[in-house]
């Protein structure tokens, strides 16, 4: 029984994600999600009691999705910034692919309308890149100059702004190319030795991550 509702509250917040994304949390009822998922208003109200719910769990499903994917890139081999350089692309790859991390993103963006605390966004992420810095510095790979703190805070501003550029102008398309050219002017700035093509090169040549990820395997918040 336990499993079959697992199962359910997974399909349910895939066809919600989907909607929230393209319609936006005004645009969307729960009898569309009905509709889209295959399930009755009921079975919908029973698992997430109500449509605030219901935005606010795929909101936490799109935080609880990161920290396996960051744990996935810092066990790679190679320096530090590498690994770092590594993660943004799989963080871009997954905003450009993955319904329910956009949609997650989406609800956030629109959480004025949504009458229900939603998980801060960012925090983390500065938190990461601020870890990975300072592994960088301790392995001598970091500039002396580089602030960590302000390093962190103005790689994910970088970061986050190139994805809401490249949204607007291609739907995402072109977010990969436009993280390399992010890292090709940060990358100088931060090396104790520049060297970005080296470093860009090398991260995408680690291993790739497993593919196994997507919509069917995400964790309902």
């Amino acid at each position: 029984m336990q499993e079959r509702a697992e199962t359910t509250r997974k399909a349910v917040l895939v066809a919600a994600s989907r909607l929230f994304e393209e319609y936006g949390y005004a645009g969307t009822s729960i009898s569309d999600v009905a509709r889209a998922s295959g399930y009755t208003s009921g079975a919908l109200y029973f698992h997430f009691g109500s449509k605030e719910d219901l935005a606010r769990s795929v909101v936490e499903a799109h935080f609880t999705h990161w920290p396996p994917v960051v744990a996935d890139c810092l066990e790679r081999d190679g320096s530090a910034l590498e690994r770092l350089v590594l993660l943004s692309f799989e963080v871009a790859r997954e905003f450009r692919d993955n319904h329910v991390v956009r949609a997650g993103n989406r609800l956030w963006n629109e959480r004025h309308a949504i009458s229900t605390q939603l998980p801060p966004p960012f925090v983390g992420w500065i938190t990461t890149v601020a870890e990975i810095l300072a592994q960088s510095r301790a392995a001598g790979e970091l500039s002396p100059a580089v602030d960590i703190p302000r390093a962190a805070r103005t790689v994910i501003g970088a970061f986050f702004g190139t994805h809401t550029v490249s949204d607007a102008l291609t739907r995402r398309a072109d977010v990969e190319e436009a993280v390399t050219d992010m890292w090709r002017l940060l990358l100088p700035a931060l090396q104790t030795h520049p060297d970005p093509e080296g470093c860009l090169s090398r991260a995408r040549g680690l291993p790739a991550l497993p593919k196994a990820r997507g919509e069917g395997k995400v964790r309902v918040g």
